[in-house]
């Protein structure tokens, strides 16, 4: 049996946008004959959809669509897409709503399932929006073979009472397919190929302890295809990563078009290949957040506080990568208390990467506030603060004459622990280093520096050896130094912020991370909608 899968980038919202890579995705397959063309979860609307699903027109509008790609798709390989249907039951003031998967062909279409197991932790909020399917839809026919269609999360239902995969496998079902839209996070990859083998040998340990890394030498299970959403959407990264169980892995991080032959033999459980590990695949997925914030938003200039330090350093690289060069500008603006290298470390690093670079001297604005104030209102912590926003006057005028966004270059740990000024250096509408501890970032930072080629230009190094080894420095002082053991204090409030906890200081600063623009998310748990701790609280 020959499965195609379809790997495509959606935007939330571009019906006729979707529509367009959906049928261009089959349309450069078709040649190859596959049995079925196999999209990601709620293909169509993209996702997630959220509050949209509210607007009556909106949900009218993409069953319209979803009824158009059917008839659009005739004489093409028969399609399984996802998108969305009015649930039969009805709830008070909810869109009421079932997660579908369709089968396509010959210019109709059928309920193929509906997700039974909707998701209410971390970033996802399904059953504000969708009710669960109530029953396990049987197989459907392809090729004559009997194909079971589960849903995202309907794979990830070890702690759940409800099965899907084995209700399907008790059908009858000769192979399962999951169309999916799984956000990326370190792990995701491993956390996935589990749950799938699990689905496969319908292995289900008693109690909910996993790990990850060991791998089922189990055989005789029946074929498992997942395929997955790749592209950013707000501060959620899709990996793609789609794969066959013991078969082949398509490429992270982009959009791929592949026929896979599927064949009946029994199935060896091994570990799928991964492209990438480690700091290459968190930059790659960074790199693609950013890129798709600026394209699906049409920001075509970015702009970025360029200090010196390696944050911004490390924020510069990726939105050189993510974006091209000709889209980056780097502002330095050095102050009374800014080492001199600092500046000419900023400036090094824009003509490596071959970035704008443009520097304004914060001197005269600086005496100008500190007159305007006096010496009560511009000493002290209130001294610092008024610099940092000043530089956030300087950086915004920019946006403001030449169009695009602003780039934030906070990173996790400085976030979780207030040591960040409020429209000061926590401006910026997305920040790529969010959902990093300052230690990930100096870890990134120098994976960079191993070799990394950015665009067209090749340079080891690219990030200058002042920045690598200074210390961390707000430069808001003289002689200023950040007050923290980096090495210590990232590990024990990253170690908070995973166990939803908060020590005195993340309690004091929670409503600056409230007014933060998107955080990128990378890891099991970023500040953002995965978060939502109250700002007043005893």
């Amino acid at each position: 049996m020959k499965i195609a899968i379809a790997q495509i980038n959606t935007t939330v919202g571009d019906l006729s946008g979707n529509l367009a890579r959906i049928l261009d995705a089959a349309k450069s397959v078709a040649d190859q004959k596959p049995d079925l063309i196999v999209f990601p979860e709620l293909t169509v609307c993209g996702y997630p959809p959220r509050d949209i699903l509210y607007d009556s027109s909106f949900v009218e509008a993409v069953q319209h669509a979803t009824l158009d790609l059917a008839r659009q798709a005739e004489g093409l390989p028969s399609l399984l897409v996802g998108s969305f249907a009015p649930a039969p039951q009805r709830m008070y003031q909810h869109p009421s709503l079932n997660n579908v998967a369709y089968l396509m062909h010959n210019g109709e279409m059928k309920v193929a399932q509906i997700k039974q197991l909707l998701p209410i932790y971390d970033v996802f909020y399904e059953p504000r929006w969708f009710l669960p399917g109530t029953k396990t839809l049987p197989p459907i026919e392809i090729a004559g073979k009997k194909v079971g269609v589960i849903i995202c999360e309907d794979m990830w239902d070890e702690e759940y009472p409800i099965h899907p995969g084995a209700d399907l496998k008790a059908l009858g079902a000769e192979m399962l397919i999951c169309i999916s839209a799984s956000p990326y996070r370190r792990g995701a990859g491993e956390g996935r190929l589990y749950h799938a083998k699990r689905q496969v040998v319908s292995i289900r340990p008693a109690n909910s302890t996993r790990d990850y890394s060991t791998s089922d030498s189990a055989q005789g299970g029946i074929p498992f295809v997942f395929v997955n959403l790749v592209g950013g959407n707000d501060e959620l990264i899709f990996d793609g990563g789609s794969f066959v169980v013991g078969g082949e892995m398509l490429r992270m991080f982009e959009e791929e078009v592949k026929v896979l032959t599927i064949d009946d033999r029994p199935q060896t459980i091994v570990d799928s290949p991964s492209s990438m590990v480690g700091e290459e695949e968190v930059f790659r997925a960074l790199v693609l957040g950013l890129r798709d914030f600026a394209d699906k938003n049409n920001l075509k200039q970015a702009f970025i506080g360029l200090s010196g330090g390696i944050d911004s350093s490390v924020v510069a690289v990726i939105a050189a990568e993510a974006l091209g060069r000709e889209r980056v500008t780097g502002v330095a603006i050095p102050s009374r208390y800014t080492d001199a290298r600092s500046t000419e470390s900023a400036r090094e690093l824009a003509s490596r990467l071959g970035i704008g670079f443009e520097t304004v001297e914060l001197e005269k604005m600086h005496n100008a506030a500190e007159q305007a104030l006096g010496p009560e209102r511009s000493g002290g912590v209130a001294g610092e603060n008024i610099q940092a926003r000043l530089r956030m006057i300087v950086l915004m005028s920019f946006v403001n004459q030449r169009g695009g966004f602003l780039i934030n270059t906070s990173n996790k740990t400085e976030l979780a622990l207030g040591y960040s000024t409020l429209y000061g250096d926590m401006a910026g509408a997305i920040s790529p280093l969010g959902d990093l501890t300052k230690v990930e970032v100096v870890t990134l930072g120098r994976w960079i520096n191993s070799g990394l080629k950015v665009g067209k230009l090749q340079v080891e190094g690219v990030i200058p050896k002042f920045v690598m080894e200074r210390k961390p420095s707000a430069e808001l002082r003289a002689n200023q130094v950040d007050p923290f053991d980096y090495e210590k204090i990232s590990s024990e409030v990253e170690a908070l912020v995973r166990n939803n906890q908060s020590n005195p200081a993340m309690r004091t600063s929670e409503h600056k991370r409230w007014q933060m623009g998107l955080v990128l998310k990378v890891s099991e748990k970023s500040f953002g909608r995965g978060r939502l701790m109250p700002i007043t609280r005893s």
